[in-house]
């Protein structure tokens, strides 16, 4: 009998059940056909359809007008207390996100600068103050890891390929170009040719380098020289700011010291490698409100890829 039950709830169209409600409390098909703007054939069709599923005579319809079976006033009125709960559903869903105090924990890459992730997460924590939210820096070949075993909400980060156990929503490309520093000779100057710069000495950035870039250097032969190292984009700044070498740098990070004359791209804007940032995430993972709700707010500020 439970077997059967489940059935007939997975089998049930929910929304011949609307339709009935409408018809019981319209009196009529042909009333109801104004309400919900059909027309009085497919409204007919779906009566006899949940008819036909629930196996029972819901109304009479003849010269003497329309009038409900006992059956049909049980099923209206069950009707009206689902409706009833539906039109609760975003007081309910209202009084959840005011009451939200979960944990979502995001891992990002050194030095992100995306005003549309800050702007989503200030939204999130204005709509849900009890919410805690953890940022962690890491490299971006460590973020799939992190998500697969569950130790993270959500990454936000560059990838060399998509895999097909994550998703990947498009967030922004991220520009790279190489930088000098104030006192490096070639501060000032701006070149066409990547190739020219082979021969200077490079800071690279490891693995938090996207692969993107890691082919643009190899094909033109930067990097060959090293001068400095540093996955941590801060600190492969703060070399380049001391003239120890060239270093590519994210250009949205690096924009606040190239105004304030800090900092100098040596490569015209027609040779930039970039590298396009995604929101990942695990569809696998267990479902957390916090999280949901954090993500339909990215996913307002999402560009197109």
């Amino acid at each position: 009998m439970a077997k059967s039950i489940a059935s007939f709830s997975r089998n049930l169209d929910w929304n011949l059940l609307k339709t009935f409600h409408v018809i019981a409390q319209s009196g009529g098909i042909s009333r109801a056909s104004g309400t919900l703007s059909r027309k009085q054939p497919a409204l007919s069709l779906a009566l006899k359809r949940l008819e036909s599923q629930l196996g029972v005579k819901l109304c009479d319809r003849g010269p003497s007008g329309f009038a409900l079976t006992d059956e049909g006033m049980l099923i209206a009125d069950s009707c009206g207390s689902i409706n009833g709960l539906v039109q609760q559903l975003p007081k309910k869903v209202s009084k959840a996100g005011d009451s939200v105090a979960g944990r979502v924990s995001i891992q990002v890459v050194s030095c992100l600068v995306c005003d549309q992730l800050d702007s989503a997460i200030s939204r999130f924590h204005g709509s849900h103050p009890k919410a805690e939210i953890i940022i962690d820096i890491k490299t971006w070949d460590s973020v799939a890891g992190a998500l697969l075993r569950e130790e993270i909400d959500i990454g936000v980060a560059p990838a060399s390929s998509l895999r097909s156990d994550l998703k990947y929503d498009f967030l922004f490309n991220e520009v790279h170009r190489p930088y000098v520093g104030p006192a490096h000779r070639l501060f000032g100057r701006t070149f066409d040719d990547p190739g020219t710069l082979a021969s200077e000495a490079f800071i690279l950035t490891g693995a938090d380098e996207p692969g993107a870039l890691t082919e643009f250097r190899t094909r033109h032969g930067l990097g060959r020289v090293v001068a400095g190292l540093s996955e941590h984009l801060d600190a492969a700044k703060r070399l380049t700011l001391l003239n120890v070498g060239i270093c590519f740098l994210p250009e949205r990070f690096a924009d606040p010291d190239v105004q304030a004359g800090r900092l100098w791209p040596v490569l015209r804007e027609s040779e930039r490698p970039s590298s396009p940032v995604f929101i990942i995430t695990n569809p696998r993972a267990p479902r957390k409100l916090a999280r949901q709700l954090l993500l339909s707010e990215i996913s307002g500020s999402l560009e197109t890829y």
